[in-house]
């Protein structure tokens, strides 16, 4: 069989050595499984966003923000046991719902409030703080350091009105407020509602507030 002659070297003008060729293919080998390499991430690639859009095509979405609704009584029941006087449960006009309720311990000054996050009928936030053998310095926190604004009295019960609205500081949460005390609970109201709003949960704060009295 002929033995094929060695290859030219354009750039050289004569055959390739046996070191050339053998360095030559090396080269066109590691090209080749770079190309490969590359080829097979674009089509994984490919293959993942197939998969994303194919996800984003068939799980429903809503333009609403999702805001779970809790049973504020079964989890004022179950966390009872960490105080002796009742853990309020109000009772509110239809439109108004609660996406949060629960124990909570201040890191600041260890005080255990029953809290209950509010959404009003307009879709504006009222916490509800109800502080067991709270002090002064854990309720000033809560309301950012801010100053009384006077008194009103609901239903026979005197609140003490914090209102920020016009505040150029950062309150945070805690646009309007209101505070009472009854028994070893301190109330908190803070929130970003109107005071015609915070005026409805504190009337329905008022059956627990006067059995503590």
């Amino acid at each position: 069989m002929a033995t094929r002659p060695p290859r030219v070297v354009a750039e050289l003008g004569r055959p390739e050595t046996p070191e050339e060729t053998s360095a030559r293919k090396a080269e066109n080998s590691r090209n080749h499984r770079q190309r490969q390499t590359l080829r097979n991430l674009l089509l994984a690639l490919g293959a993942s966003l197939a998969v994303m859009l194919l996800i984003v095509l068939i799980v429903p979405r809503s333009d609403t923000p999702i805001e779970p609704d809790v049973d504020v009584a079964s989890i004022a029941q179950q966390a009872q046991v960490a105080s002796n006087d009742p853990l309020a449960v109000p009772d509110l006009p239809g439109g108004w719902r609660a996406n949060a309720a629960e124990l909570r311990v201040s890191q600041t000054d260890e005080v255990t409030a029953w809290y209950v996050g509010y959404l009003t009928a307009e879709d504006e936030y009222i916490g509800f703080f109800q502080g067991l053998d709270a002090n002064p310095t854990w309720v000033a926190g809560l309301l950012e350091r801010t100053l009384a604004a006077g008194t009103t009295t609901i239903d026979g019960v005197t609140w003490t009105v914090y209102d920020n609205r016009d505040s150029t500081d950062d309150v945070g949460n805690a646009r309007y407020g209101l505070t009472t005390e009854a028994g070893d609970s301190t109330f908190v109201l803070l929130g970003t509602a109107t005071p015609e709003e915070f005026e409805t949960l504190a009337s329905a704060l008022t059956p627990t507030i006067d059995e503590q009295n």
